[in-house]
């Protein structure tokens, strides 16, 4: 005993620090090791939709459709040919697609089927962090599928520029974020995936359809070419081919970019508040 002990018999040691509560960027982080084996176990399932699918696409669409359309660029947003219009609608769509069908049925299993937020909400892992790991994930499909398509365009060289090429990666992948966010916030609310099965056909299709992709929405009715403008994937589709087409203009730009990254961040609030009322009592 020291001699500070034996002067104070009766002092008491001083309790230990209370570790503290690891960060969300810490929870985050721990469940890369997760998701990178759920990506190493289904990517095979991606190779007909991440690689065939884009290679398809152009050349049925742009190649040969295109062929038989006049390349006016007053008519095309600027685009010199039908091919150059076309592809950012056709890489926005892939990137929609992929966005929610990522956070759709998976999100509908993780509840209620294989219940894998059941175990992971068990764990120190909060609702805010599965749902920033999943959409990181997400991410992740989304720069994989825009590397690839860009990769399939480069040989027909409809991209203008290297630097709007590189630039319309992180956009896409916005793009793509914006619908996985908000999906996710709708089908974490869901007690059956039915409803998600209605989604696809009445709005993510027709959204497809009629966001500018294959014609420019000015040839519209007044209000159908108010609605598509309104959507999240005209928003894409247009400040996409800003990029492809080198005829980028700063302030339609950054209206795209604010509403994009608004609908992200809203719907990412949206995915923890539904997530949370479902798992935790």
């Amino acid at each position: 005993m020291s001699s500070t002990d034996t002067a104070n018999p009766t002092r008491t040691p001083s309790p230990a620090a209370a570790p503290t509560a690891p960060s969300t960027r810490e929870l985050v982080a721990r469940q890369v090791d997760y998701w990178w084996r759920v990506y190493l176990r289904t990517w095979h399932g991606t190779l007909a939709s991440s690689f065939l699918m884009p290679l398809l696409y152009v050349v049925a669409i742009g190649v040969l459709l295109g062929g038989y359309i006049d390349s006016d660029p007053d008519q095309l947003a600027g685009a010199p040919s039908y091919l150059a219009f076309v592809v950012p609608g056709m890489i926005a769509g892939q990137v929609m697609t992929v966005g929610v069908s990522e956070t759709s049925w998976p999100v509908m299993s993780g509840i209620k089927w294989q219940k894998v937020y059941v175990g992971q909400i068990a764990t120190p892992l909060t609702v805010p962090s599965i749902v920033l790991a999943q959409l990181a994930f997400v991410a992740f499909r989304l720069l994989v599928a825009v590397a690839v398509f860009l990769l399939v365009l480069a040989p027909f060289g409809v991209l203008a520029t290297w630097w709007g090429a590189l630039l319309a990666v992180p956009v896409l992948i916005l793009v793509g974020l914006a619908f996985a966010a908000v999906c996710f916030g709708f089908t974490a609310g869901l007690d059956s995936d039915t409803t998600l099965t209605v989604i696809y056909r009445v709005a993510i299709l027709p959204m497809f359809l009629f966001s500018g992709a294959f014609f420019p929405v000015s040839q519209l009715p007044a209000v159908l070419e108010w609605l598509a403008k309104a959507t999240p994937l005209w928003h894409g589709v247009s400040l996409t081919r800003m990029l492809t087409t080198d005829t980028l203009a700063g302030g339609q730009a950054l209206v795209h970019l604010v509403y994009l990254g608004a609908l992200a961040a809203f719907g990412t609030w949206w995915a923890v508040r539904r997530l949370t009322a479902k798992l935790v009592v």
